[in-house]
């Protein structure tokens, strides 16, 4: 297989970064950006070296195999559908959509026209979050029992006013849940499985600035019966930390801090910590934590970690269209956190627990589950 052309839909902060990382892929280089305002899209292209267009079709139809799209959330299915009509493969930023309706429209447009969808989440990518999969795979702390997903950060008025789709429900989806969270549920889901029943509540506790919700709290129940809560919030300045922490049935716990500090903002700032094991005791190697984390830390420190990571999961989906097969995130992983997500906003509009798997609702909007 030649050299696989890849275009971006989209030409904001976070195309930018997609950008960069593509430029250290092998076998894939950057042809081409799309956008509907020609002034904007011609500046991204020039900053590139790179072909700028206003129509999806006429992007793929001069050669773009892959399709980045890094549009605001809730016109993530029509770049990603426009895309895969026209016969290319389609990678998605997270969160896949903004709901659910929007999340099978873009999953059934890509099966229909035989292409490979992806969703961007490229903490799995992190060393200790790796570690951590790869001791479940291992069997060593038996099946996970026990979640905990722990993200206390924050924004403040300037980033809403960075853009002016961020901090309202039609422009954004929603808030934490949708924007700054979908990392770390995501790999909850990685670690835990298939979910069965979810209880939640969100509020908005000191964004007035802001209509979506900048805390969430939830418990979940899983298909084979571990449990797990969920405490998201934007509200602690400057930001604290993201933790992700499993528990097994054989008493082993496992977990890690994938952000430290302030948490990074695309295009805006870098992430300032390095994600590290801050929990591990697999019995006999209690002790490893500290030389794992030093090891990571010196890779951290090695690369551009902004671009780093996207790197990692780009090649991976380049890769995986060579060899044949699925890509490590793929675009029904992309609906499993917009389904968990769903579930936390429908619940508190039924005030009661929402069992799975949800049904898209028509005319779906994440303000209106």
């Amino acid at each position: 297989m030649s050299e696989l052309n890849i275009g971006l839909i989209g030409y904001g902060k976070v195309a930018h970064l997609h950008a960069k990382a593509i430029s250290g892929l092998e076998g894939a280089r950057l042809k081409a950006v799309c956008g509907p305002k020609a002034d904007k899209a011609r500046c991204f292209a020039d900053a590139y070296g790179i072909a700028a267009c206003s129509d999806v079709a006429r992007m793929v139809e001069d050669g773009t195999d892959i399709v980045v799209v890094c549009t605001p959330h809730p016109v993530h299915a029509s770049s990603a559908v426009a895309a895969a009509n026209a016969g290319a493969h389609v990678i998605v930023e997270k969160p896949l959509a903004s709901n659910l309706a929007d999340c099978d429209k873009i999953i059934s447009s890509c099966e229909s026209a035989g292409v490979m969808l992806g969703t961007m989440s490229q903490r799995r990518w992190f060393p200790p979050c790796k570690r951590i999969r790869d001791a479940i795979d291992e069997g060593k702390i038996g099946e996970p029992a026990l979640g905990m997903v722990l993200m206390l950060g924050w924004r403040d008025e300037a980033y809403y006013d960075s853009d002016p789709w961020r901090g309202s429900w039609k422009g954004e989806g929603g808030g934490v849940l949708v924007n700054q969270a979908p990392h770390q549920l995501d790999l909850l889901l990685w670690y835990m499985g298939q979910v069965a029943e979810v209880s939640g509540c969100w509020d908005n506790l000191n964004h007035p600035c802001i209509e979506v919700e900048d805390t969430a709290l939830a418990w979940v129940r899983f298909v084979d019966g571990g449990l797990a809560s969920i405490l998201v919030s934007n509200s602690q300045k400057p930001g604290i930390y993201a933790k992700v922490h499993i528990h097994g049935r054989n008493g082993a716990s496992l977990g890690v801090q994938t952000d430290g500090g302030a948490m990074f903002i695309a295009g805006m700032s870098d992430i300032l910590e390095p994600p590290s094991l801050d929990l591990w005791s697999v019995p006999g190697e209690e002790q490893q934590l500290a030389e794992w984390n030093m090891a990571d830390a010196r890779v951290f420190n090695s690369v551009s970690p902004m671009e780093h990571y996207h790197r990692l999961q780009l090649q991976d989906f380049v890769d995986a269209l060579r060899e044949g097969r699925e890509p490590a995130v793929t675009g029904v992983d992309g609906r499993r956190t917009v389904e968990l997500i769903t579930a936390i906003y429908r619940s508190q509009k039924l005030s009661s627990p929402v069992r799975f798997p949800l049904v898209a609702e028509t005319e779906d909007g994440m303000q209106a589950v």
